[in-house]
């Protein structure tokens, strides 16, 4: 008879004060059979003092103090090549409210889940797209009232996450943001620095001039418009234009900038509506952003005439398009690329002059992760947008130090935390499909330390599958980064894609806990999602919560209140008997080597069947589909769902 999360909640219930004290007493590394729904319900109170008991008075103190910092368990590896072994989760912090939930969430979680990683945490723009960063503040959204209530100190979103940097570290975690080379289409930053964006004017739907110095202009109408209506901060202006916008002219620091253009930045409302005017402003003279594109041929774009939207200030926004795309090309609408390099031939042809990078672009991006580094601790990066590679000719033999702005920044902050690695978002595409040239190379020419993959896109067992976990598993053993056998992420827990896990989602989630032969990331919700066999409630799915749409005329992405968390009561059951099981045996795997015994049949098309040695100890099989399981050798110790561990010695 399948199991209902009532029934689960009530054993809690019953069992809570047992659960509780083998977590306390460090018996066991994570809360068993706590739903992550019941877990995000902790007071404030009741995790302060489940964590106090496990951490101890002191490390408690150290940790909730924003002004401090605890060591991060990576501190003092030379490199990134750490997280080539980490088995992550990904949480899209809107799902659960704030970033103080993060540590109910991580309580749920087994000490073999060693890595965090946090969706943006930007302050966003256009309908409230996580990766339209709008300024370098932290999304006030993700404030908790109720901590700033029982720590009165903690009356930041800054503060708070920093305490939660520190609680995550202490509790033997590592913890990753994304890192966006782009920002919202007309973001504080585009309009502080217009040199460091492309920008384009237009005479309503033709586009008039799209040459490398349009942001000349631009600088002189948001010019204009201080002198018309004064600074925000009610200072007189003293400075000359060229001091204002240049960030190479240290008169004026960047802090400063936006304070004279936008206002303090806790005054959220005030900087939006100034934001905002300046927008029409600009745009009634017919200046706006170059919005970003993904894929090849990546430039020459054109308005089109008859595709535009009126949003609810009266603004119109028209979509642009490729003059020539390609199977893979895309315009990203709301957002807007940092202008990395200068032009041929005054752009007249959109090619890009690679030899002429716009240098205060790479330094104002490095300068600005870093000191966000630097301010929360934070160990890793991943990396949105990784696959993009402009050059027509590919990959160049040896990249120089403006191949790419990702790569750049993970240098520029292993400078001062030499341990601080790169996941890249890369879907291990064929060549010269999402980017120029070969993909393999690329993520090699960018040292990025692992991949995502798109493993969490295919049906397991299916032929598209088995080939490609093939190529994974050479990847790993021949190449300096590593692909992840990735489960699901934030971005496809959506109802596009509801097929991929109909099937096989426990042998997804036993191969990504148990194979060390390649990193693994599952995101928040897998464990409990709902299996879809009919498209669900919008609320159901964590992507439709990367943006936030209340327009009912958008019905596939608008959302109604907070995240809805799965009812799939038996998964639940399943996935928390491999992680007591992996609580158990971990110590005896950990780091140890992989030996195969049956790797994936590349031309099977019915089902997947893997079999594997970790060490001298114990013998892993799995399978899905109309495959047989090996059968191993040695005592049985665990099974699930077709998927077994045997000890042999």
């Amino acid at each position: 008879m399948p199991t209902s999360i009532q029934t689960l909640h009530a054993d809690w219930q019953r069992q809570y004060p047992t659960y509780l004290s083998d977590y306390q007493s460090g018996k066991k590394s994570y809360v068993s059979n706590l739903l992550p729904q019941t877990a995000v319900q902790f007071s404030v109170y009741q995790t302060l003092d489940i964590l106090q008991k496990r951490l101890g008075t002191d490390l408690m103190r150290k940790a909730l103090d924003p002004q401090q910092s605890v060591a991060s368990p990576v501190l003092g590896r030379d490199n990134g090549q750490w997280l080539t072994h980490s088995r992550m989760v990904g949480i899209n912090v809107r799902t659960i409210g704030s970033f103080w939930n993060v540590i109910n969430y991580i309580l749920t979680l087994p000490a073999c889940y060693d890595s965090i990683h946090l969706l943006p945490i930007w302050e966003p723009g256009v309908v409230g797209s996580l990766y339209g960063m709008v300024s370098w503040q932290i999304n006030p959204e993700f404030y908790s009232v109720d901590l700033a209530r029982f720590i009165p100190t903690l009356d930041t979103v800054d503060k708070q996450l920093k305490v939660v940097v520190n609680l995550i570290h202490a509790m033997g975690r590592t913890v990753g943001m994304d890192v966006i080379p782009h920002t919202d289409r007309f973001s504080e930053m585009a309009l502080v620095h217009p040199a460091l964006f492309e920008w384009v004017h237009r005479d309503g739907h033709r586009l008039i001039d799209h040459s490398s110095t349009v942001y000349r202009p631009v600088e002189e109408v948001i010019w204009q418009f201080l002198h018309q209506h004064g600074t925000a901060d009610e200072s007189p202006i003293t400075y000359s234009k060229s001091v204002f916008f240049s960030t190479q002219i240290p008169l004026l620091t960047d802090e400063q900038r936006h304070l004279i253009l936008f206002g303090r930045p806790g005054d959220y409302g005030g900087r939006l509506q100034r934001r905002l005017d300046l927008i029409k402003h600009l745009t009634a003279q017919g200046f706006e952003t170059l919005p970003m594109t993904m894929a090849p041929p990546y430039r020459g774009l054109h308005i089109v005439p008859d595709d535009f939207v009126t949003d609810e200030f009266g603004q119109i926004w028209y979509q642009y398009s490729f003059n020539q795309p390609q199977q893979f090309s895309r315009v990203f609408g709301p957002l807007a690329r940092y202008k990395f390099y200068h032009s041929l031939n005054d752009n007249r042809d959109w090619q890009l002059d690679f030899d002429r990078p716009n240098q205060p672009a790479w330094e104002y991006i490095c300068q600005n992760v870093n000191a966000c580094q630097q301010r929360f601790g934070f160990d890793f990066m991943r990396g949105d947008m990784a696959h993009v590679q402009l050059r027509p000719e590919g990959v160049p033999a040896t990249p120089d130090a403006y191949y790419d702005p990702l790569r750049t920044i993970k240098h520029y902050v292993q400078k001062g935390t030499p341990h601080f690695a790169f996941f890249a978002e890369t879907f291990l595409a064929p060549p010269d499909t999402m980017a120029y040239g070969n993909e393999v190379d690329h993520l090699e020419a960018i040292d990025a330390d692992s991949t995502l993959g798109d493993l969490q896109s295919m049906v397991v067992g299916l032929g598209t599958f088995n080939k490609q976990l093939c190529t994974y598993l050479e990847l790993a053993e021949t190449r300096k980064f590593a692909p992840n056998f990735t489960v699901m992420t934030a971005d496809k827990d959506d109802p596009r894609f509801d097929e991929f896990y109909r099937t096989g989602n426990l042998f997804r989630y036993f191969v990504s806990l148990f194979l060390p032969a390649l990193p693994s990331y599952v995101s928040l919700g897998f464990e409990v999602r709902n299996q879809h066999d009919e498209r669900g409630a919008n609320e159901e799915y964590t992507k439709l919560y990367v943006f936030r749409v209340a327009d009912d005329a958008q019905p596939d992405k608008v959302t109604h209140g907070p995240f809805v968390w799965g009812q799939n009561a038996d998964q639940f059951a399943a996935i928390g008997r491999m992680r007591a099981f992996a609580e158990q045996i971990w110590n005896e795997v950990v780091d140890k080597p992989v030996t195969w015994l049956q790797k994936p049949d590349s031309e099977s098309t019915t089902g997947t069947s893997l079999a594997w040695r970790v060490g001298e100890t114990y013998l892993f099989t799995a399978a899905v589909g109309d495959v047989p399981a090996l059968l191993g050798t040695g005592m049985l110790v665990f099974e699930e769902s077709n998927c077994r561990v045997y000890r042999i010695s």
